[in-house]
């Protein structure tokens, strides 16, 4: 899923060059996108419809723009900061300092199950990051408030929403009165990949669905092995 590269849709652009640039203007000025790049990407969209990859991909850019130029209020900014940094790790390890000490009789069952959840989603997206090789949103746009660095290059899959969604599936099918907060949190940490110009939100969606299965995975493992 790599990133359409700028010298293809230059080459696609040519081939409509009989589009008249006033009408590509106004296109893109309909659906709020002014960028070159915008321009470009409606352009190639007769030469791509075909491609499921290259329709997602086009719509991936569509929001990227959006969200990249848009000046969200303090408080959201805020909250995606607070989101982020403590789908770093942190609130991950807090969380499981919390159920190892009052987490009752399934406590060491839990925190196996989440952390195994965990590796397992590490491995496989540091894995599909290198295979995949598509690029960061702020590597082709900048963003216009947020100044966060990525951990790494690549985009495909987020790894913070694999492990947010990991843990916290996990978690809650050993403590489903805990659900909604845990979910909570892993909505918030995969909303903040995105606002913060870390991610599509195609890499976020493969993310929730990858951490997902592999905490399944993981809770079956341990419950057998117990």
């Amino acid at each position: 899923m790599n990133s359409l590269p700028t010298a293809m849709l230059s080459t696609l652009l040519q081939k409509f060059s009989h589009v008249s640039d006033n009408r590509l203007l106004t296109r893109a000025a309909r659906i709020g996108a002014a960028t070159v790049r915008e321009r470009l990407l409606l352009n190639t969209r007769p030469y791509l419809r075909n491609s499921v990859l290259s329709f997602i991909e086009l719509r991936d850019h569509r929001l990227m723009l959006r969200v990249n130029h848009w000046q969200a209020p303090r408080w959201i900014r805020v909250w995606m900061m607070c989101a982020t940094r403590g789908g770093d790790g942190w609130l991950w390890y807090a969380m499981g300092l919390i159920v190892l000490l009052a987490g009752g009789a399934q406590r060491f069952a839990a925190v196996g199950a989440a952390t195994l959840a965990a590796a397992a989603g590490i491995v496989l997206f540091r894995r599909l990051k290198k295979a995949t090789g598509r690029r960061r949103p702020c590597a082709i746009e900048p963003h216009c408030w947020a100044t966060l660095l990525p951990p790494d290059q690549f985009s495909f899959p987020s790894g913070h929403t694999i492990t947010a969604f990991a843990v916290s599936v996990a978690l809650s099918r050993f403590y489903p009165d805990l659900a909604t907060g845990l979910l909570f949190c892993a909505l918030s940490i995969a909303a903040s990949r995105i606002l913060l110009g870390m991610h599509f939100l195609s890499d976020v969606l493969a993310g929730a669905a990858i951490g997902s299965l592999v905490a399944c995975g993981s809770v079956w493992a341990v419950r057998l092995i117990a």
